[in-house]
């Protein structure tokens, strides 16, 4: 029932309206296969956002720390990493992250981070301890890249749970391929069973030559298969190659060794400019959805109701997925 008028002379006083939470656009970058530029990827898209005034936060879930080093920080002189936000409730993500340029931070690996995955097996809730971790930060961040491990388990699958997108890196070459059928029906499997949420936004070309008529055909046959999957209900229904591809550029491969981003150690290098426009696009789609989602009227508040308890997936045994890439 709604309150009285309240007694003669009282004030009335608006009631107070909740703060929405800001948006966070998480996107977990993966790809099973190995050397296919997936850590590339993930830090320079992370420092391009960055240098669009976006704050970013990098997550280095891989154990072999990549992302940590290519952001020029020492793995072995980190006090807490990951591994701690991951399976020691009293360290506080906020406290392990570092500052490694203007709205860019990383979320540090070390190598101790190979042994999460038998630490995490006995933890409760242990397919959402990062998702846990992120949601600690509230809106400190507006986008937050998980760079994951090539490879099917706890880590992949704490990514998975905590993103709300995935971004493919992967090579045009035929075995690449084939396994991005066997990597869909991996997200296919976490979408049913662990975060209903999880789309996948699309493939990203790395060390991509446009002249190789090899490079064209597989990139004609991965439009194909993501023009028929419109007709179909999957969590890649929206999907498509992202472009622009990242050029070939052997700039890109020396910058690691530096501690740098491509922008650091070669702005004006082909690398620079394409993960430059891949972020741009990236930020294009990300501002007009963020205008719809303002210009319409708040839907009015719902009852909280409890959820289900949230099945866990079983690794590595992903359900059948629709028609895999020729």
């Amino acid at each position: 029932m709604p309150p009285g008028p309240g007694p003669p002379g009282a004030v009335s006083l608006p009631r107070m309206q909740q703060t929405p939470p800001k948006p966070v656009r998480q996107i977990a970058l993966m790809n099973q296969k190995g050397g296919v530029g997936k850590t590339t990827t993930t830090v320079n898209l992370a420092a391009a956002l960055a240098r669009s005034g976006r704050p970013t936060l990098l997550v280095d879930l891989d154990p072999q720390a990549h992302a940590t080093l290519h952001l020029g920080v020492d793995a072995d002189a980190l006090t807490h990493s990951v591994f701690d936000v991951l399976v020691d409730d009293t360290v506080s993500p906020a406290a392990v992250v570092r500052e490694v340029g203007e709205n860019l931070a990383v979320l540090p690996s070390h190598t101790d981070l190979a042994a999460a995955e038998t630490q995490l097996a006995n933890l409760p809730d242990r397919q959402h301890r990062l998702e846990r971790a992120l949601a600690s930060f509230g809106g400190r961040f507006e986008f937050v890249l998980i760079d994951c491990p090539p490879s099917l388990g706890l880590l992949t699958i704490n990514a998975l749970a905590a993103a709300r997108e995935v971004i493919i890196p992967m090579q045009a070459h035929f075995l690449a391929l084939q396994g991005v059928g066997k990597l869909l029906e991996t997200v296919a499997a976490v979408s049913r069973s662990v975060n209903p949420r999880l789309r996948v936004t699309g493939v990203v070309l790395c060390m991509h030559d446009a002249s190789s008529s090899h490079t064209r055909e597989v990139v004609a046959d991965l439009d194909r298969f993501f023009e028929a999957a419109r007709a179909q209900e999957s969590p890649w229904k929206f999907a498509r190659v992202i472009r622009p591809p990242i050029r070939r550029n052997i700039k890109l491969a020396e910058c690691p060794s530096f501690g740098q981003t491509i922008f650091d150690y070669a702005p004006g290098a082909p690398g620079a400019e394409d993960y430059r426009a891949l972020a741009e696009g990236l930020l294009r789609e990300w501002d007009a959805m963020l205008s719809r989602r303002t210009a319409q009227p708040a839907p009015p508040p719902a009852m909280h109701t409890a959820e289900p308890p949230v099945p866990e997936i079983v690794v590595p045994s992903p359900p059948a997925a629709a028609e895999q890439p020729r």
